[in-house]
């Protein structure tokens, strides 16, 4: 699989789990029929959709405070991913308490505050996901289960840990080309691994074909930050450049020289992603 710096990886039949870090990634492999635990990139961090800075920095907070997995706060609270230093970015764990008439997966929500606050309106093992900064509602989403050597998700969904495990949460996959994530999220491919995440758009009025980039979520829907030496039009000295994706079925590569590559090896495709390619220099 070609990857944002012409990285390859392979892919596990069953859980696949790499390092924690922090871009944001919210769903996982498109591939894998059981549970594919993926991590995002370390050159962004992890932030709630269009949530801004909103709690006190208390640097002098334990960064963890309780266990996501065993969920092992006192009775009628429950463990909750948190900014605890006054930033956009989920860094720590603490209890709180679960509110009467709490949401399952799949309900929808509010927060307190603002995404990052870790008080919100669902159930023990769920957190409110895909937070708007204008009205504060979003959507409940479960909790990995198991453990961290062996997560779980129940009904097909793929678990998520990032943000060294303070955030364990349960996303179907998604189609790159479709781009068919929830919340206006971006599907990009895992930084590890087979298959495709949703990741949270950190876009903002940049990401566009050939403009510079930094992180796997910092291009616009379709596009993808690759090696900059893959594209005549983008910024050698740029860390990564916006090119988009492509179906080797119905090319359209605009820029110059580019052609749509394929995506995977012959013959190592998922079942269905065979006909996706990068618009990009011939290899």
């Amino acid at each position: 699989m070609l990857g944002p710096y012409t990285t390859t990886a392979t892919h596990d039949s069953t859980s696949t789990t790499t390092a924690a870090n922090s871009t944001g990634t919210t769903s996982a492999s498109a591939s894998n029929p059981t549970t594919t635990t993926t991590a995002a990139s370390s050159t962004s961090s992890t932030s709630a959709t269009d949530t801004p800075p909103g709690t006190t920095a208390t640097s002098d907070i334990p960064a963890v405070e309780c266990d996501m997995f065993a969920q092992n706060c006192p009775e009628g609270q429950k463990c909750m991913p948190w900014s605890n230093d006054g930033s956009s970015a989920w860094n720590a764990t603490k209890c709180t308490d679960i509110m009467p008439n709490a949401g399952k997966p799949g309900d929808p929500c509010t927060v307190e505050g603002n995404g990052v606050s870790g008080v919100d309106s669902c159930e023990k093992a769920a957190m409110c996901w895909g937070v708007s900064q204008q009205t504060g509602e979003g959507t409940c989403v479960g909790f990995c289960m198991g453990s961290l050597e062996a997560p779980t998700c129940p009904n097909g969904l793929n678990c998520i840990i990032t943000a060294d495990a303070v955030l364990i949460i349960c996303l179907p996959g998604c189609d790159p080309l479709l781009q068919d994530c929830p919340w206006m999220d971006l599907c990009v491919p895992q930084p590890m691994g087979d298959g495709f995440v949703c990741v949270l758009d950190e876009s903002g009025d940049a990401g566009q074909q050939n403009d510079p980039c930094a992180s796997p979520n910092s291009c616009d829907p379709g596009l993808f930050c690759a090696d900059p030496a893959l594209a005549a039009e983008c910024d050698p000295m740029a860390p990564g450049c916006c090119l988009p994706f492509c179906d080797l079925d119905m090319p359209e590569c605009t820029n110059k020289g580019a052609t749509c590559v394929p995506w995977y090896e012959p013959g190592m495709a998922p079942p269905l992603l065979d006909h996706f390619g990068l618009c990009r220099l011939p290899p």
